[in-house]
């Protein structure tokens, strides 16, 4: 074969030694723009020549250290400069992990279809209306039997367990060799909804896979997960025995879940009301598409649910995780419009806390506790929680099913990837086989043998406050980390643009930085610092811009050097000598402030 160099841009596509990047052409690349080294914003790239086909476009919702950001979504750079190569979004399923950046993905780039299972399509198209962007994309459902074609690729589909309907794995035909995307798994040989395709994974491990890509989240955990209608049964036995208000919470993306605990109250002749705008909107596609089958008339409205005798009643919310804002989080603090926590109300926490919550979790579980109700958490007593994502010996039985040459972990912290990866080694699979990646790092696959090479694909993490995905909130929680852990110092400067003189020493305001009274030694040298290199600078005629970046850049490194902190600092400039006054009286208001 020919080999003939890639040309891209150097700020997106980098090589490792800085050097001329080489490649064959007939190459089939994979690389992730999310999804490693993290549990969220999925995001995987399969490209040949011309063309790149991407699975799913997810997000990872903040945590606590991302002050005011409301989503985090890949840097879709590197899709943009090669906007004309993509040819389909492909979906494996519903949760926001692997759809939530949809939204954000067209504001990006134009892209002609994307694909995916039907309960998927209905989140997405209520995803899109709601911003109204429903003719930005067409929409076209797909299923087991469903091919997708392209020049270069070949795909088909099957069918999954997992914790919502309609979960598709992917098989991907390429020049180089086949590939398995598993999407989210598990194996649940009594399933809510529809069974796995053994049959069919079996048969693609006998045709031959070369590189097998699977969802490492429960690397860490040992043996099978149980059964999802074993957790209905617990659900429907503790329910028979609530004698008051039965109020579950759940994740809404759990859709089986929530389809049985709505059987569960049914079948104990309670009725049902929904509270949470995702339960909501889960409950309502569900009843549409025919996946949760129960009736309106088991349903009640926030009027209704003070008339009705408390063993009558079953409330469905979120709040499983102890969000600050989701239902059941402002029931347990009492700041709830519809609902009042009673003594003897029972709830029911179906879900474990993720990594992180269970601080939130137990907060709000000692508030509903201290209101009298009786609460339930999953444990080894009740079974009322199980994952959507398949523990180590699902994890085996995938890898013995797909026999693949080699393997790549995927959806999961580094932790996840390497034990996922042992997991693959007690299989057969040759350590050397066993491709472990980081977001941006690009696999390459030539007949049928896969290696990580030396490219490097821009990946950072866009951070998100409100529609915004152009990156400049990134900036943005930059600056409040900075407030949060430094402070702020307003420099107040008064000049005379005429002359090109200062008219008086500048004026430092601190906040949040030094405790003033016992910094004033501080402050007073910094203001000679400052008023040293304005002097320096204004000896010729400048800018406003100058000036500000001459504060900086003298005030910055004294700051740090005498606190070892990085305060933001804000030059004001006040023009002319009306503007003298104003500094004065300033000066003696912070004067009287800081006494």
């Amino acid at each position: 074969m020919k080999e003939n160099k890639i040309t891209a841009p150097k700020d997106l596509i980098n090589n490792k030694s800085n050097n001329e990047i080489q490649r064959i052409k007939d190459d089939t690349l994979v690389y992730a723009l999310g999804g490693l080294g993290e549990v969220g914003k999925n995001m995987y790239c399969y490209e040949h020549e011309n063309e790149i086909i991407i699975i799913d476009s997810g997000v990872i919702f903040p945590g606590d250290d991302l002050l005011g950001v409301d989503y985090v979504i890949p840097d879709y750079t590197y899709l943009v400069k090669n906007q004309k190569k993509i040819k389909a979004l492909i979906i494996t399923h519903g949760h926001e992990d692997h759809i939530g950046g949809i939204p954000f993905l067209l504001q990006s780039i134009t892209l002609k279809t994307i694909y995916a299972p039907r309960f998927a399509s209905a989140q997405i198209r209520k995803k899109l209306d709601e911003r109204r962007m429903s003719k930005a994309v067409k929409i076209v459902e797909i299923d087991s039997n469903s091919t997708v074609e392209t020049t270069h690729f070949t795909l088909g589909f099957f069918n999954t367990t997992h914790s919502i309907p309609d979960s598709l794995g992917v098989l991907i035909n390429t020049p180089n060799g086949r590939i398995v995307h598993t999407g989210d798994f598990k194996f649940d040989l009594t399933p809510v909804g529809s069974n796995s395709d053994y049959q069919k994974m079996a048969y693609i491990g006998q045709i031959g896979v070369s590189l097998l890509m699977s969802d490492s989240t429960n690397s860490a955990v040992a043996g099978f997960s149980i059964s999802e209608k074993q957790v209905a049964k617990s659900i429907l036995d503790i329910a028979k025995k609530i004698p008051g208000r039965m109020i579950v919470a759940t994740f809404a993306s759990n859709v089986h879940r929530v389809q049985q605990i709505l059987e569960a109250a049914v079948a104990c002749n309670r009725k049902l009301i929904i509270f949470g705008r995702s339960m909501e909107n889960v409950v309502e596609i569900g009843r549409n598409l025919g996946t949760i089958s129960i009736a309106k008339e088991h349903f009640i409205t926030a009027d209704q649910l003070n008339h009705l005798p408390a063993n009558k009643v079953c409330i469905v919310c979120t709040g499983s995780q102890g969000e600050p804002l989701a239902a059941l989080s402002r029931i347990a603090n009492g700041t709830h419009r519809h609902i009042k926590m009673h003594p003897g109300d029972s709830v029911i926490f179906s879900s474990n806390p993720i990594p992180g919550n269970a601080t939130s979790v137990s907060a709000v579980v000692n508030k509903l506790t201290r209101a009298g109700a009786n609460v339930l958490v999953n444990s080894p007593l009740n079974s009322i929680h199980t994952t959507g994502h398949a523990s180590q010996d699902e994890q085996k039985l995938m890898l013995q099913l797909i026999k693949p040459d080699y393997f790549m972990p995927i959806h999961g912290e580094y932790k996840m990837l390497k034990l996922h990866a042992d997991t693959a080694i007690e299989t057969g699979i040759p350590k050397e086989n066993n491709l472990i990646c980081s977001n941006g790092d690009v696999v390459i696959l030539r007949n049928k043998q896969a290696f990580i090479s030396d490219l490097r694909i821009q990946t950072d993490a866009i951070y998100v406050d409100g529609n915004d995905a152009t990156g400049l909130s990134t900036a943005v929680l930059r600056d409040r980390r900075l407030l949060a852990d430094s402070g702020l110092i307003a420099v107040i400067i008064t000049i005379d643009s005429r002359t090109n003189k200062i008219l008086c020493k500048p004026n430092i305001v601190s906040r949040g930085f030094v405790y003033i009274r016992e910094s004033q030694t501080l402050l007073k040298e910094a203001e000679l610092v400052v008023y040293d290199a304005l002097r320096k600078r204004m000896q010729t005629r400048t800018t406003f811009g100058e000036l500000k970046n001459c504060v900086r850049s003298a005030l910055e490194p004294f700051l740090y050097k005498k606190t070892n902190r990085n305060p933001i600092v804000i030059p004001v400039i006040l023009n002319r000598k009306e503007a003298m006054v104003q500094s004065k009286v300033y000066r003696k208001t912070e004067n009287k402030k800081s006494v």
